[in-house]
Order: C-alpha cells, then structure tokens, then sequence
C-alpha cells in the first residue's frame, strides 16, 4: 500500500500504525500591501512544509511524513489597520496548536509545525513548550532565509513570484519603509504596520525576482530540512 503524502487526502486505515511524523504549516491571513494576497504567509509555509515532507518522506530508513492542511489563521495584530486582516491573537493561536497537537499525538508520534508569520512566534514558543513539557514530542521551525526584507518587500514578493506568479500584481508593487525594523519597532508597537507604512510594505518590492525567489525558497527548505533531520528543539520547542 503506498502511504499519502497528505493528511486530507488518507484515511483513518492508511494511518493506523503508521507512526507518521505531521507536518503542519502555520501561516495567517493578513495584508501584504497591494501587490501580494492575504494568505503570501500561508502559501509559503505550506510551499515549504510541502516540499520537506517531499525530501524527508523519500528516505527509505524513516517513518513515514504526512503534510497537514495549513493553520491559516495566525497573530496579526499588527496588521489590523488594513483591510482583510484576521488575527485571532496569541493566546487563541498557542491554544489552537496546543489542542491540535494533544489530538494528533494520539496516532502520530511526532509533530513539526512549520511557521511562516512572525507574529506567530510567541504562541508558538508557549504552545510547544507545554507539549514538550506534557512528554510531547512536538517542535516548530521557521521560514527562515539570510538578508531578508521585513514584510511584503523584495524577499516575499521574490518568493512569490516563484511560487504563484499570477497572484503578484506586480503593475502596484511600490517600495515601502525600508529602514531597520528595529528603527521601526517602537511606532509599531503603538499603531502597527499602519503607523510607518501606509502602504502596509516594509521593503521593496520592486527589486524582486522569480529567479531570486527560487533562491530564497531554496534556502528556507534547506535550512528547515537540516533542522528537522538534527532534531534538537530548545526549550521552548524550535528546531536548532
């Protein structure tokens, strides 16, 4: 019997002691300005989760790995001044991951979520520090790729470009506050993204690429991938 590659799309016999290790994107649904969709954070994660349960699931010595709808809700707050934000918060969020996984760790041993939202983190961090604390073996890892823009700039704009092309508009794609984020960080802990960018763009955009979107994509499944094969989570779960 060949084993599925997605949890949506195997049934309950398929996975009966099959001892898989899931694998579920965590995104949110949030502005990134006016050129890239609501749901670039989820498109990601789940690219990305995707193509880890595609490298790791094709070595023979391994249990099997099983790709997990996406989390698409997340912790925007700070992008609640624009319109189609949905943010349910950190607390919702880690109880959300928390309960997901005490349910899923009945039948899969193992659980890796795979974020692609930075405000995502701390319930991350909360969440799979309890499961690791209740004998859990759950861990998270991040999107991650060096010398990256803030938010709905030249990284994620190149990324997707590379990923779904026909989404980008690329005829508004207009740069947006480029300075450090740590410059930015005070005013947006005020009035979020909305109180240094009013076009909800931290970076630019305008330089990106599909062909350095493909580079960055690149990076973030290799560096997610050497995570999970060390497998050594810290204390608050995140894969080293």
């Amino acid at each position: 019997m060949v084993f599925p590659r997605e949890l949506g799309n195997a049934t309950s016999r398929q996975l009966h002691d099959a001892s898989p290790t899931l694998v579920v994107p965590v995104g949110s649904t949030e502005q990134h300005g006016p050129h890239l969709p609501l749901d670039t954070d989820t498109r990601i994660a789940s690219a990305v989760a995707d193509a880890l349960v595609g490298r790791l699931g094709g070595r023979p010595t391994d249990s099997p790995w099983l790709l997990a709808p996406a989390i698409a809700y997340g912790a925007s707050g700070e992008h609640e001044g624009f319109a189609g934000t949905i943010s349910i918060g950190t607390p919702a969020l880690a109880k959300l991951l928390v309960e997901f996984a005490r349910s899923a760790c009945r039948w899969a041993p193992r659980v890796l979520y795979v974020n692609g939202h930075g405000g995502n983190v701390a319930a991350l961090r909360d969440a799979v520090a309890l499961l690791r604390h209740e004998g859990r073996d759950a861990a998270w890892c991040p999107c991650v790729s060096s010398n990256a823009d803030a938010h709905a700039g030249h990284t994620e704009t190149s990324v997707l470009l590379h990923l779904s092309p026909g989404v980008v508009r690329q005829n508004e794609t207009v740069a947006g506050n480029r300075a450090p984020l740590a410059e930015l960080m005070p005013d947006m802990l005020r009035g979020g993204v909305a109180a240094v960018s009013s076009l909800g763009v931290l970076g630019d955009p305008t330089t990106a690429t599909a062909d350095e979107g493909r580079k960055i994509f690149a990076e973030m499944v290799d560096a997610c991938a050497l995570r999970v094969i060390r497998w050594t989570p810290d204390r608050e779960g995140m894969l080293r």
